[in-house]
């Protein structure tokens, strides 16, 4: 799969630049005509639960584990610095420059306080439900 990179056994790296070949044809495809910016916005609205993490970041890792014990799978994104930029132009909050950016049915959450918060106040669960991320009777 081109552009796509496994990085740990539930994890995909999606290089957003340009491929040198033909576009992909899995759910993450690459279309080479397609800037990082409609790339990131196509993703967004592709996928219930999106994370753009960092591979080496802590709170990305905090963010994973806690939707997982959820029950919640979301699809996430290792981005390198390029694409960091890329992405602060898919959210008007400027928030969405850092890592971890989670989207919740197309729409920016925030980064990890944002999640936690949405938990703590009982919103989180009922949203992922709303958005077909987890069944309903958690």
């Amino acid at each position: 799969m081109q552009g796509l990179r496994r990085c740990s056994d539930d994890l995909l790296h999606l290089d957003l630049s340009p491929p040198p070949a033909s576009p992909s044809s899995t759910s993450l495809s690459i279309d080479v005509a397609e800037s990082a910016e409609t790339r990131i916005r196509r993703l967004i609205s592709e996928h219930p639960v999106i994370i753009f993490s960092r591979t080496s970041c802590c709170m990305c890792h905090v963010m994973k584990k806690l939707l997982a014990t959820i029950g919640v799978n979301p699809t996430v994104i290792e981005l390198d610095d390029k694409e960091i930029d890329a992405l602060a132009t898919c959210s008007t909050s400027t928030t969405a420059t850092t890592t971890p950016a989670v989207f919740i049915g197309g729409a920016f959450v925030g980064g990890l306080e944002s999640l936690v918060a949405l938990h703590l106040s009982g919103h989180l669960v009922p949203k992922l439900v709303e958005v077909g991320a987890l069944w309903d009777g958690f």
